[in-house]
């Protein structure tokens, strides 16, 4: 597929609805809001809708004229600029659904991630036997070249973690995530012992939630938290039986990082975690 003939990208249509709640927060139409630019009520909706590339300046101009005075938060928004860029997730475009897509096209963009899950690893943390073990128990069950399309998707993804300056991940484990024993005792043995090694990292903290603690929010959904530039950047990606889920209003954000912040204070600190793992590790 040609770049011109390529749907939006997940950022492009994010900065079309930042500008599009700008506009609204100014109680503007937008045929109002086009003659203020000197456009078009078509072209206009093009660029909400993330179909029309615009430049930094003309995002900076577009914010003045809806009245907003936040700078970083316009930069941020500058930055977003351009039109659409292909990635190395492209070349799976054909092969995976267009959600799996976007994740990894937003933690290409994060700069910084927090996770919280109960009974799985985060994939960027996964091994790739664990990974096949994961994948390859899914309902319906997926055929053996589509399951190592999805292996080695998910350890591509991984690259951010590896990158000259990696943005900084926290992830929150549940100790029920480090006994569920995805393919057998070998492959859940060298997952854990991969936890241990990326936690030596000096961008990556795990704390586990062990046993005992009780209940705490949202404690049976998997939570992504994607920070950008800004926080009213941020996007929140949750795990359902259909595929990922995307949230980036305002109230939801807060929400989830209320959420984050409690299961972090529920969890053991990054030392005692790593022991809570060696622990596992040794009664597989």
């Amino acid at each position: 597929m040609s770049p011109h003939k390529m749907p939006p990208s997940m950022r492009q249509r994010r900065l079309g609805a930042e500008l599009r709640r700008l506009r609204e927060l100014a109680d503007l139409s937008v045929t109002e809001a086009a003659a203020l630019e000197g456009s078009t009520q078509p072209r206009l909706s093009s660029i909400e809708a993330g179909r029309y590339a615009v430049g930094a300046d003309r995002v900076r101009a577009m914010a003045r004229n809806y009245g907003c005075m936040d700078e970083a938060y316009i930069e941020a928004l500058a930055e977003m600029t351009g039109g659409r860029v292909r990635g190395w997730w492209d070349e799976y475009r054909e092969r995976l659904p267009a959600d799996a897509l976007e994740l990894a096209e937003a933690e290409h963009h994060t700069a910084a991630f927090r996770y919280a899950t109960m009974a799985h690893i985060p994939g960027l943390l996964q091994t790739r036997a664990h990974a096949y073990a994961v994948i390859a128990d899914a309902v319906p069950p997926f055929h053996p070249p589509a399951i190592e399309h999805r292996v080695s998707f998910r350890i591509k993804r991984q690259e951010v973690l590896y990158r000259e300056d990696p943005a900084p991940l926290t992830a929150i484990l549940h100790e029920t995530g480090l006994r569920m024993g995805f393919g057998g005792p070998e492959t859940s043995r060298a997952q854990l012992e991969h936890l241990l090694q990326v936690s030596e990292m000096p961008h990556v903290t795990i704390r586990v939630i062990p046993f005992g603690v009780g209940s705490y929010p949202s404690s049976g959904a998997g939570v992504t938290y994607l920070a950008g530039r800004v926080p009213e950047l941020d996007t929140v990606q949750l795990d359902t039986d259909h595929g990922p889920a995307f949230l980036d209003t305002r109230p939801q954000l807060a929400k989830y990082r209320i959420v984050l912040d409690s299961m972090e204070t529920c969890s053991l600190t990054p030392a005692k975690s790593r022991d809570l793992i060696h622990r596992v590790r040794r009664e597989l």
